[in-house]
């Protein structure tokens, strides 16, 4: 059975499915779109040439749009947990399934297939992100029931509250900048847990207020708070940042904890996924036995979603085998090498780069899906100095409050990081044990990490392991390959462009590393 799925809206993507295997997933905004892009002509027939060959169904992932002030649903619509529909259709002469299934069930059928619980295992799942904030069963037939209603809009309200204290935020009602929520994760860090103040825990209630609803705040509404423009890095700032983000979290645990009837595993998906302290939090409650949160937990996950969705209604399976490399393949065009030397790049030569204090863009095989760089479009370098995660963000343009995540070996991730569980995705918080990794220890004392194997990324896997003969440590600073602003790099000539821009010591592209000629003499090894 070969399917075809898109998602409309923001994050875009273009799926293929044969057989239960995905193909590949290509999201519009790689390959240096604007973040959050929808997808365009181009991406549809991109999708179609990959594809191979014809689908035998085309799923649309439902959504909703506003069109002459009213809104209006794309395929299922954003709602609703009934059975994907299904009709026939002519599409060049040829007759076609066209199914869709609600962006609600695309989040749910996205976690469920990429799963590692076999299927007729029953699972908990929790969808939250900007709009949906709710909590099912799923049982052993693959039934999906409602158990509560937590809150409305908590990727909202939570995002809104970086906008209500940064003063450049000017959006009108109701809006809010998809790029905050992550930037609010990483300054709730700054505090450990407060005793609100009464104006803080009034503002609290005000912004989780008519759970019911899906807020549409307007900043004005909120001047008298002294949050209101108060700075994101402020004392004030940082613990606001604290306080919302805990009590968002406690909330979801204290609406589902009475639902929880047995020991089974928990499901997450929507961008509220994303989050790794609430990940980790989560799964510390002992509610369940375990959690799994795909890499794709925000929509760009959902047209996998719903071709596992129409894969189980045309077949009976709603399980994909899949790999987190499954976008698009990188391009290998005209570089211009003029401000570089090109060699083969060894793993040796990589490490010992790396040690000398290079910082290198990594470019190898397909993209990652969803949007965590995991060691395929990358930016590495040594993990020990402070002074790196102060030069990786000045290059990348970042707030300087944001951490730089590590990948480990899995071998070893239990000499440097608590808990020693893998970790694949970079979706959960680790405490850092190793003094000496200051690069990618964050002001808690945490880590995103992200643990690796030869078998997931053997090209990676071998850097790591070189590096480690050298220092005794198979971590690396690892932060995502871009231009501010846009989705990874994903053509060389790109990657040039970007290296020259922000002074990068050089970069790799598959099995060719260019190292830029005028890096300091120690990295190029010509001291004597």
């Amino acid at each position: 059975m070969k399917i075809l799925s898109f998602k409309p809206g923001h994050d875009g993507s273009s799926v293929y499915v044969s057989d239960e295997f995905l193909k590949f997933s290509h999201e519009a905004e790689k390959d240096s779109a604007s973040r959050f892009s929808p997808l365009d002509v181009t991406s549809i027939i991109d999708s179609f040439e990959f594809s191979r060959a014809q689908p035998d169904a085309i799923a649309i992932s439902g959504w909703d749009e506003i069109r002459g002030g009213a809104r209006r649903k794309i395929g299922s619509g954003y709602l609703g947990l009934e059975a994907p529909e299904i009709r026939q259709v002519e599409i060049f002469g040829r007759h076609i399934k066209l199914i869709s299934s609600s962006h609600e069930r695309s989040h749910i059928l996205c976690s469920y297939a990429l799963s590692p619980f076999p299927q007729g295992v029953p699972c908990y799942a929790l969808v939250w992100e900007g709009h949906i904030g709710r909590f099912y069963e799923i049982d052993d037939a693959m039934n999906i029931s409602l158990l509560c209603d937590v809150m409305w809009g908590p990727g909202i309200r939570y995002a809104f509250a970086y906008g209500l204290m940064d003063p450049s935020f000017d959006l009108s009602p109701g809006a809010i900048r998809l790029s905050d929520a992550g930037k609010l994760m990483a300054l709730a860090a700054y505090e450990d847990e407060l005793s609100p103040t009464q104006e803080e825990q009034y503002l609290v209630s005000a912004l989780l207020s008519n759970p019911e609803k899906i807020p549409k705040f307007s900043k004005s509404d909120f001047r008298a708070f002294s949050q209101f423009n108060c700075g994101v890095t402020s004392t004030t700032g940082k613990r606001f940042s604290r306080l919302i983000s805990d009590a968002i979290l406690q909330r979801f645990i204290t609406r589902i904890s009475p639902c929880i009837t047995r020991k089974s595993p928990l499901l997450i998906s929507g961008g509220c996924g994303l989050n790794c302290e609430w990940n980790s939090s989560l799964s510390a409650t002992g509610l369940f036995s375990d959690v799994f949160v795909p890499p794709c937990a925000n929509d760009s996950g959902s047209a996998i979603g719903t071709a596992a969705d129409a894969q189980f209604v045309l077949t009976g399976s709603a399980k994909l085998n899949w790999s987190v490399y499954s976008g698009q393949p990188f391009v290998v065009d005209e570089i211009e090498y003029r401000d570089f030397v090109c060699t083969k790049a060894t793993p040796a030569d990589i490490a010992k780069y790396l040690h000398d204090g290079a910082i290198l863009g990594w470019a190898r095989g397909n993209a990652e899906i969803g949007p965590r760089a995991l060691g395929n479009r990358s930016i590495l370098a040594s993990p020990f100095s402070k002074q790196t995660l102060l030069r990786l963000n000045q290059l990348k343009r970042r707030e300087s409050f944001r951490p730089i995540a590590p990948v480990c070996s899995a071998e070893e991730v239990g000499e440097h990081f608590s808990p020693a569980k893998s970790s694949p995705y970079m979706l959960f918080f680790h405490q850092v044990l190793n003094p000496h990794l200051q690069a990618i220890t964050h002001v808690d004392g945490s880590a995103r990490v992200q643990t690796v194997t030869y078998e997931q990324n053997a090209a990676l896997h071998s850097v790591l392991s070189e590096f480690r003969k050298l220092c005794g440590v198979g971590v690396l600073c690892n932060t995502s390959l871009n231009f501010n602003g846009t989705d990874f790099i994903n053509r060389g000539s790109d990657l040039a462009n970007y290296a020259r821009e922000v002074h990068l010591d050089g970069f790799v592209i598959e099995d060719r590393l260019y190292m830029r000629k005028n890096s300091p003499a120690e990295i190029l090894g010509e001291t004597s």
